[in-house]
């Protein structure tokens, strides 16, 4: 299997190079209005947004900032196909400005644009991030009244595109082959994510992250797998580190990405030839916590009714026996991009078992 991974140096607000009805995904973190760090970003924009921030006119700032977006969410409605997805991972601000302390509900009013622009809201995903445990509160300390609660989560809001759902044709390969496990579906489906603990991060780079709305690699790659099938087109207006390009080159999708910084993608091409390790490593541990799911379950007393087709272990349901994963095997430039190779899990795994064979080395058994 082959997917291409296209990077556009270039403002999302115009989506130029993305043609309509083109897009089957869109998974972004933007930039969050309010937040300090982000200001001279929107100011480049619009200039009025300076303006309002120096007068100390929070909610005019914040209006203006969200208006640069929602031009990118508009966007989105040409590219993507009907009954496609758009998950949009988003903080809430805290901000003392113009004398007056507040909660900038960055969340509410990217709901409220989608809304308008036709998408459909659907549940929404809450993920709690790793916090300084000694700065739980903002405010007077131990006396109340005014003290203010930390916030702690960020939000994944995830919208369809019209109100139709995408329909496949009945069996699609395809489809089928991107199944998850039945236990991933429980903890992917769970509206709060409390797990997400960057144990699979070592693409990224901890200087760039500091400089772009960049997310753990778990949240896309999760999302990914949730809302897309093999063959689809992952589209990130607001690349960044290329977080959501690595989960897509890892997951076996296409992607498209467009970041205004070309340092982003300079840097990029520097970590590009770790994705085949870093995919091997990603879907090891996926069949790994199977088997470990498999074991615990059977140790309970549970049976199962399936076998999967593919793999040497039983499987909770129907629609999982046709899961089939694969591995980015190679990674080569191209004019605009990338060209990912992708290999079967289990042709890799019965290679490495042949090579410790002809070695001498006695292959481990697995579950069955």
């Amino acid at each position: 299997m082959e997917t291409s991974h296209r990077i556009v140096t270039g403002d999302a607000r115009s989506l130029s190079q993305v043609e309509d009805d083109s897009v089957e995904l869109v998974v972004t973190s933007p930039p969050y209005p309010m937040i300090e760090m982000w200001d001279d970003l929107f100011a480049d924009l619009d200039p009025e947004i300076a303006d309002h921030l120096d007068a100390g006119d929070g909610q005019a700032a914040f209006d203006r900032m969200h208006e640069q977006l929602e031009t990118v969410w508009t966007e989105l409605r040409r590219v993507l196909v009907d009954g496609g997805i758009a998950c949009v991972n988003v903080g809430d601000a805290t901000r003392k400005i113009g004398g007056s302390f507040r909660v900038f509900q960055n969340h509410s009013r990217v709901v409220s644009a989608f809304e308008e622009l036709g998408f459909e809201p659907l549940p929404e995903i809450l993920w709690r991030k790793p916090v300084n445990s000694g700065a739980k509160f903002m405010g007077s300390g131990m006396l109340p009244p005014n003290a203010y609660v930390t916030l702690e989560h960020e939000y994944i809001l995830v919208f369809r595109n019209g109100t139709d759902q995408r329909h496949f044709e009945p069996h699609s390969n395809r489809r089928y082959r991107s199944a998850y496990f039945w236990e991933e579906r429980n903890r992917w489906f769970s509206d709060v994510w409390t797990d997400i603990n960057g144990e699979l991060q070592s693409l990224e780079s901890d200087k760039l992250r500091e400089r772009s709305a960049a997310y753990p690699f778990e949240i896309p790659y999760r999302l990914i797998n949730m809302y897309s099938v093999y063959g689809d087109t992952v589209l990130d207006p607001f690349w960044g580190t290329g977080t959501t390009a690595l989960a897509a080159m890892v997951a076996g999708r296409n992607s498209i990405g467009y970041e205004l910084d070309e340092e982003f993608v300079d840097v990029f091409d520097e970590r590009i030839e770790r994705v085949p390790d870093h995919s091997r490593a990603v879907i090891e541990q996926r069949l790994d916590r199977h088997r470990e799911f498999v074991e615990t379950r059977r140790a309970d007393g549970e049976t199962f009714k399936y076998e999967a087709e593919r793999y040497e272990f039983p499987v909770t349901t129907k629609q999982e026996r046709q899961i089939q994963l694969y591995t980015a095997s190679s990674v080569t430039s191209t004019d605009d991009g990338y060209e990912v190779s992708h290999v079967p899990v289990e042709e890799v795994e019965r290679n490495r078992d042949d090579s410790r064979e002809a070695d001498g080395v006695k292959s481990p058994s697995h579950t069955s």
